[in-house]
C-alpha cells in the first residue's frame, strides 16, 4: 500500500507563498487521479486541486489563478505552489491517490495557517 506524507505547511501572512509536498512511497504513475484537498475548521473537506495522469489540471474557482499543481512521476511527488495566500485559504490540506477500483489513498495532512 503506497503511503503519503505531506510536507509543507506552516505560518504565512495574507500574500504570501508556500509550496505543498506530498511524497509516495511508491509510484504514483499508477494513480489515476492525485488531488489536493484542504478542510478548514467546521468546514467539509473540498477538493482544491487536480491532475490527472495525463496531465490535465483542475481546480476550485477559489484558487485558480493563484495555486498550482504539478507531480513529478520521477520523484513520486505532487506538489501544490500557493501563491497570494489569503486567510480564507488556513485549513489542513490532504494529498490523495485515486485509483479505479480502489480506496483512495489519504496523507494525514499539513496545516496552513494564513494570518490577516
Amino acid at each position: 500500500q503506497v503511503q503519503l506524507v505531506e510536507s509543507g505547511g506552516g505560518l504565512v501572512q495574507a500574500g504570501g507563498s508556500l509550496r505543498l509536498s506530498c511524497a509516495a512511497s511508491g509510484s504514483i504513475s499508477n494513480f489515476n487521479f492525485m488531488g489536493w484537498y484542504r478542510q478548514a475548521p467546521g468546514k467539509q473537506r473540498e477538493l482544491v486541486a487536480s491532475i490527472i495522469s495525463g496531465g490535465t489540471t483542475n481546480y476550485v474557482d477559489s484558487v485558480k489563478g493563484r495555486f498550482t499543481i504539478s507531480k513529478d512521476n520521477a520523484k513520486n511527488t505532487v506538489d501544490l505552489q500557493m501563491n497570494s495566500l489569503r486567510p480564507e485559504d488556513t485549513a489542513v490540506y490532504y494529498c490523495s491517490a485515486h485509483r479505479l477500483l480502489t480506496l483512495p489513498v489519504w496523507g494525514k495532512g499539513t496545516l496552513v495557517t494564513v494570518s490577516s
